[in-house]
Formats: C-alpha cells, sequence, structure tokens
C-alpha cells in the first residue's frame, strides 16, 4: 500500500489576505491536483505571517517562521509559489529561501540534512517572460540545502509582455498549465513514494 504523503504550499505573493492573488489560485490548483493523488496539502500564504528576515532557524521576537518550518519538516513536499516582478521571483520567496539557508546547519544522527527526502517544485505566475528564470534560481537554492526535484518541477503561467492581464483573469483556465500543474503533483508524489521508500545513504 502507498505511503500517505503530505505536502507544504508556500505562497510568495506580496499580497496579503484576503486580496484576490493569482498566486494563490495556483497553489490551489496544484493542491487539487495533489488530492488526486491522495495526497493532503497546506497552503500557507506567507505575508500573513510575522517572517522576520534572517538566516537562522529562528530570529526571535515573534518570529512566525519556526511554526512554518515545523510544517516544512513534516511535510513530504514542498511547493513554492511566486510571482514574477520585473523579471524576478518575489521578494517574499527570496525570504523564505534565505530562511531555509539554516538548513545547511541542522542535520540527522547520521549527517544527513533534513531535508533530504524531502521533494521540491515550484509553481510561477506573472505578466511578461522570466518563468525559466525564476525557477532556475529556485531549482538551485532548494537543492543546495537538500530538497530533491522531480522531472518537470515548475509548472508556470506568463502573459503577453506589456499586458497587464493576471493568471486569475484567465476563463477558462489555460489547459497547457492545468496539465502542467498534474504533471508537477503526479511526480512529485512518485518521487515522493520513492523516498520515502528507500532513504538518501549517509555521507561517507
Amino acid at each position: 500500500m502507498a505511503p500517505t504523503l503530505t505536502a507544504l504550499i508556500l505562497n510568495c505573493t506580496l499580497k496579503p489576505s484576503p486580496a484576490d492573488s493569482s498566486t494563490q489560485l495556483i497553489a490551489e490548483e496544484l493542491s487539487a491536483a495533489l488530492a488526486e493523488h491522495d495526497v493532503t496539502s497546506e497552503i500557507v500564504r506567507i505575508v500573513d505571517h510575522d517572517v522576520k528576515h534572517g538566516v537562522s532557524i529562528d530570529e526571535g521576537d515573534g518570529d512566525a517562521w519556526p511554526g512554518i518550518r515545523q510544517k516544512l519538516l513534516g511535510a513530504d513536499i514542498l511547493l513554492l509559489a511566486t510571482p514574477i516582478w520585473m523579471g524576478q521571483p518575489s521578494s517574499v520567496v527570496k525570504k523564505v529561501l534565505e530562511r531555509l539557508d539554516a538548513e545547511l546547519a541542522e542535520t540527522d544522527d547520521e549527517g544527513r540534512y533534513t531535508t533530504m527526502g524531502k521533494v521540491a517544485g515550484v509553481a510561477v505566475v506573472g505578466n511578461e517572460d522570466g518563468a525559466h528564470h525564476t525557477s532556475a534560481e529556485l531549482f538551485q537554492a532548494l537543492n543546495d540545502v537538500g530538497f530533491t526535484l522531480p522531472a518537470n518541477a515548475v509548472t508556470y503561467w506568463v502573459g503577453e509582455a506589456m499586458h497587464g492581464t493576471d493568471y486569475r483573469d484567465k476563463d477558462p483556465r489555460p489547459e497547457k498549465t492545468a496539465s502542467t500543474n498534474k504533471v508537477l503533483a503526479a511526480n512529485a508524489v512518485h518521487l515522493a513514494r520513492l523516498l520515502r521508500a528507500e532513504e538518501y545513504p549517509p555521507p561517507s
């Protein structure tokens, strides 16, 4: 019987709740795609929480990151969802990466990063090109701190240059993005189940 898996989706929009967010929409679509594989997911909109700047596990003074980190450590799959601004991933997702830097100092009893064995993926929305640049930045950072990336580890939607249409304005939903959501979810779940069944070896 396949193991029960969980996923954490970090919505790195600049907009606090309850503002409409295309990033929230694609996060919800990914959650639904994961549910088709019996994966329970939680979406956390980072700007709704007092996540401090820094590169440690706990920056003190009411820092919300330690609680989010516990959710991350308890999940099998981490998905980072970000908008594109000026061709760049959001400042919010960059803050998340900075906080993940602390995981380089956290290992289990056999010397493996506590994030090893977890699968990561990326979702990107924006009104101009930049999805490949954004995913490349996030892929490198996630892999550096121990996450494993499946095949087709990114889903995205970008509109035409110089246009003001948002992803949430598209009706019907773009078919290609919908199908890519499903591929990312299926591949992430497949890889997570493999890693759950057989851990990475400890460093020599």
